[in-house]
């Protein structure tokens, strides 16, 4: 099932229930209190209970976003310094260098192709992505610089293996839901009381107060999914994905 039709159904699912529960308050008879006005303190305990939840909402939607944001910054990060160790072996002999130039192809290729279906899936990186680029990493390290020009660069090329395999490691450990279930707990406590309150204001089926709470209940179920969409930054239908790669090593066709 696609995750908009999955919305669609959450909010029409919403939706449905405010208007069973205010149809079904209606049947009832008429209770010996007075239904003209609503107390002081149930508004006020109404708009409470609303304010913390809107802060609540905000917090979390805040921190998808930063997580999501911040898998972003280290793919591209992983992505820039395998370009640049390609580009930078260029001061090596032409078979080491061809060499070095594999390693790196041959990682993001199975980076892109592979992993990234694997990480989606399953919320994790594979050991053989981690073999491929520890055999890059052995590779530069393991050579003796043949020149002045080779040393000056082995420090450089090295930093960057080493900035990649700390993005790479950073992607792994963002890999699968970022929100714990405590939270998520929460989220859906607070709306279920949010909407609940409603009804303690004694809404009628007049067309202007359905409206409304049909509104208020449809807001609260697409911000609940825009939290759930975003809160796996390497999948779902807002995700990160491995345009930096494809941008940055178009000689792969990667995105072909």
């Amino acid at each position: 099932m696609s995750e908009w039709v999955a919305v669609v159904i959450a909010l029409a699912s919403a939706c449905a229930v405010v208007v069973a529960v205010v149809v079904l308050r209606q049947r009832r008879p008429i209770a010996a209190d007075s239904t003209d006005e609503t107390p002081d303190v149930i508004e006020y305990i109404t708009m409470m209970i609303g304010v913390v939840y809107a802060i609540v909402l905000g917090l979390a939607i805040a921190g998808v976003w930063e997580a999501r944001g911040a898998a972003q910054d280290d793919l591209f990060r992983e992505a820039q310094s395998l370009r640049e160790v390609s580009d930078r072996a260029v001061i090596y002999p032409a078979e080491f260098r061809d060499q070095v130039r594999a390693d790196v192809d041959a990682y993001v290729s199975y980076v892109v192709n592979t992993e990234w279906s694997y990480m989606q899936e399953n919320g994790g990186i594979t050991e053989k992505g981690d073999q491929l680029l520890q055999k890059l990493q052995n590779d530069v390290a393991t050579r003796s610089p043949a020149s002045d020009l080779e040393s000056q660069g082995y420090q450089s090329i090295m930093d960057r293996v080493s900035q990649a395999s700390e993005a790479r490691n950073s992607r792994g450990q963002n890999a699968g839901p970022t929100m714990p279930g405590v939270v998520w707990f929460g989220l859906i406590g607070g709306a279920v009381v949010t909407i609940g309150m409603l009804f303690a204001l004694q809404i009628r089926r007049t067309p202007r107060e359905l409206t409304l709470a049909l509104c208020f209940s449809v807001l609260i179920a697409f911000l609940l999914f825009m939290i759930w969409d975003f809160d796996n930054p390497f999948s779902r239908s807002v995700s990160v994905t491995t345009q930096p790669f494809e941008d940055l090593f178009p000689e792969l066709n990667l995105g072909g």
